[in-house]
């Protein structure tokens, strides 16, 4: 079985437009005064944000943790929380030699979807299961911005190709902290 190949300049794309439309949809979920406590807007952004940092877990061999919603009793906690993601994940990229981005990851959670498939599934490589977080997360991020429109919200343009129209922009995050002394 061959795997698709990621190169790391691609990836590295792929996640920072990852990171950046986290942030503006951060931005318009804070801003959106009915959605702040809105249960099922809690629970897309929860689980976004669980799937991201359990795969960075498995990459960096640590277990993964799956908080529960309760632990969260609005969108600025689940933010707050979701908050040192992107320092791990920069981290992770700035020490990642590209030649282990053919290397299988085992999931822990293979045995269940064996269950549900009939059959074990092959292992991805860590290239192609980063790419399946920033897949993932666009999927996400889709949800999101509809349940923030239904509650009168208004949902970012956070399209890749926008990103790119804007010209790449750098997250939020990254922009204050250049500006700070």
């Amino acid at each position: 079985m061959t795997h698709c190949e990621f190169p790391l300049p691609v990836l590295g794309d792929l996640l920072r437009h990852m990171q950046w439309a986290d942030e503006e949809v951060w931005r318009a979920a804070l801003a959106a005064p009915d959605a702040r406590a809105d249960e099922p807007l809690r629970t897309l952004l929860l689980h976004l944000h669980v799937v991201q940092r359990a795969f960075l877990s498995l990459w960096t061999d640590r277990p993964p943790a799956f908080p529960d919603l309760a632990e969260f009793p609005d969108v600025a906690s689940i933010q707050m929380w979701s908050a040192s993601y992107y320092p791990e994940l920069n981290a992770f990229l700035d020490a990642l030699d590209p030649a282990t981005l053919t290397r299988p990851i085992q999931m822990p959670w293979a045995d269940e979807l064996a269950a549900q498939l009939g059959r074990p599934p092959v292992a991805p490589s860590l290239g192609e299961s980063m790419f399946q977080v920033t897949s993932h997360s666009t999927y996400h991020r889709g949800q999101v911005n509809m349940r923030l429109r239904a509650l009168g919200g208004e949902p970012p343009l956070v399209d890749y190709i926008a990103w790119i129209w804007f010209g790449r922009p750098a997250p939020a995050s990254e922009a204050a902290s250049a500006d700070s002394p």
